[in-house]
């Protein structure tokens, strides 16, 4: 089948694309390294046309609530419309657990995709999995003051990318199933001590502080809020796992 990968050079994109092609797919890349940009309606609708299903894994580095919501609003009704006109049979979304019960800064528009993907006539899956291992990278590259990593204070879960580009693919392959379960990591860690533990990997001898996030957005990281329920699946590679052999 083929399979259009909206975001197809991203964290979770490039294993898509992987898991696709070791499956016998034909994935579509979808990124602006391929000349396609998601806000243009026009070259959206050409790199959907014969496709069978949609992979949307795109992303927008921001905090701005505003702009989150103006790129995703933008982007999916175009791949909608787009999936709509060559009649795929499934539009696959990757979401964030419990990403309705903070609904501030970039998941505020997180929000908005899955409600607009939810309104919409073209079949649908929505798979929510919590934040990726490579999100304590992020966050050490983005969290800088002066010579201080300051990483915010947060109960997380990580997954393993690929795990979760595996259950897209699942997903992507079968007729469109609404929410699906959610995908998290084997344990609950401490974001900060997965940063500090990345930064001895790459030799980094850096001062990292832990402190708290102000709002909602804040709260919902210390108290547990996006940590996965008991209903969710799990994936099976560990943090130090993912380190040893992919950092």
């Amino acid at each position: 089948m083929r399979i259009a990968i909206a975001g197809a050079t991203g964290a979770v994109g490039r294993f898509v694309g992987d898991v696709a092609r070791e499956r016998g797919h034909t994935p579509v890349e979808i990124s602006r390294s391929a000349g396609i940009d998601l806000l243009d309606p026009v070259s959206v609708a050409r790199a959907v046309v014969g496709a069978d299903s949609i992979v949307d894994v795109s992303s927008v580095v921001t905090t701005s609530a505003q702009t989150s919501r103006h790129f995703f609003r933008t982007a999916t009704t175009n791949l909608l419309a787009a999936g709509d006109a060559t009649g795929i049979r499934n539009h696959v979304v990757l979401s964030i657990v419990n990403v309705d019960k903070a609904p501030s800064g970039y998941y505020a528009g997180k929000v908005l995709q899955e409600n607009i993907v939810a309104g919409s006539t073209v079949p649908w899956s929505i798979l929510r999995a919590t934040q990726f291992h490579e999100f304590a990278a992020q966050m050490l590259d983005r969290a800088k003051l002066g010579p201080v990593r300051t990483i915010p204070i947060m109960r997380t879960q990580p997954v393993a990318a690929r795990e979760v580009a595996e259950r897209l693919v699942d997903v992507a392959e079968q007729d469109a199933q609404g929410r699906v379960s959610d995908l998290a990591g084997p344990r609950e860690e401490r974001l900060v001590t997965l940063a500090r533990a990345y930064a001895r990997t790459k030799g980094w001898r850096i001062p990292i502080a832990s402190v708290p996030l102000p709002g909602g957005m804040g709260t919902a990281m210390r108290n547990g809020t996006l940590l996965p329920g008991p209903d969710a699946q799990r994936g099976s590679v560990t943090f130090d796992e993912w380190l040893r052999t992919t950092a």
